[in-house]
């Protein structure tokens, strides 16, 4: 695996490339690789010659310096998963080399921004926008691959790609889950024993809405919900919104693809999760 730390260096590899006729598929990370991580790089892997994952927490996308600070990097192990998962490029710059002025960024990403995680972190998908505005500029891929789990994200992201013309294709994937259902995320590291008992009323949730689903009853049935995870020891629930998938509106009798998404806090630890109920 090549790994480049410098944003020239990567630049030239990847007009060589591109001078050859070589697909690129790209897997954006801040790091502490899961296995939902490589399954994205899987998926990239599947449908690109060559397949490149970038390491960088993004300093502009937390609301919460404690956050950040606490974020886990143990860039190490995460070079060894991907080597065995047979990646072929790692690009793993310091802030320094992606934000080598304090430049400006705002982008209209429109209401997006205010629904849901935007709510409850304000100013996050500014900073995501901008580094992965930076980040396709620099590796320019024809395709990109995120994780299903940050559902908004991939919304916002597809947004910006379609406001800036840019001509690289995005791929959502699933989410990948632990044995007893909990949706794999870095964060998950920070979960006590008690914690991640109590974490698991979240998908546990979410399937039961799945399977009692009856767009006649949805306000009947958020309600429900948001009991379930109320009475659960531990967690304290941020939001829990079924939604057209299309636009985070609330979804009603004629919504055709209906999205349930939950933001909590368990412990200390901030988890979100979702489940495409119909598409």
């Amino acid at each position: 695996m090549k790994i480049f730390t410098r944003t020239k260096e990567i630049e030239e590899y990847v007009l060589q490339l591109r001078l050859t006729g070589k697909t690129t598929g790209f897997v954006a990370t801040m790091g502490a690789l899961h296995q939902g991580h490589l399954s994205l790089i899987q998926q990239a892997q599947q449908a690109n010659d060559v397949v490149i994952c970038s390491i960088f927490v993004n300093p502009t996308q937390f609301n919460d310096p404690a956050d950040l600070e606490k974020y886990p990097r143990p860039i190490v192990a995460d070079i060894q998963k991907l080597e065995q998962a047979g990646c072929d490029v790692l690009f793993n710059p310091d802030v320094s080399e992606i934000y080598a002025t304090h430049e400006q960024w705002h982008l209209n990403i429109g209401e997006l921004e205010h629904l849901l995680e935007g709510k409850f972190r304000p100013g996050h998908y500014q900073g995501v926008t901008q580094v992965v505005y930076k980040l396709f500029n620099i590796v320019k891929p024809d395709t990109a691959y995120f994780g299903q789990k940050d559902y908004q994200q991939v919304m916002v992201i597809s947004k910006m790609v379609q406001l800036l013309n840019m001509p690289v294709k995005l791929v959502m994937c699933p989410i990948l889950r632990e044995p007893d259902g909990l949706a794999m995320s870095s964060r998950n590291i920070h979960l006590t024993a008690d914690d991640r008992l109590h974490s698991l009323i979240l998908s546990k949730t979410l399937n039961w809405v799945k399977d009692n689903f009856n767009s006649d009853k949805i306000p009947e049935i958020k309600a429900a919900a948001e009991q379930l995870i109320n009475n659960e020891p531990g967690v304290e629930l941020e939001y829990f919104e079924i939604v057209d998938g299309d636009t985070l509106h609330p979804a009603n009798q004629n919504t055709k693809n209906i999205v349930a998404l939950v933001a909590a806090r368990v412990g200390k630890t901030r988890l979100i999760d979702n489940v495409i109920i119909s598409s």
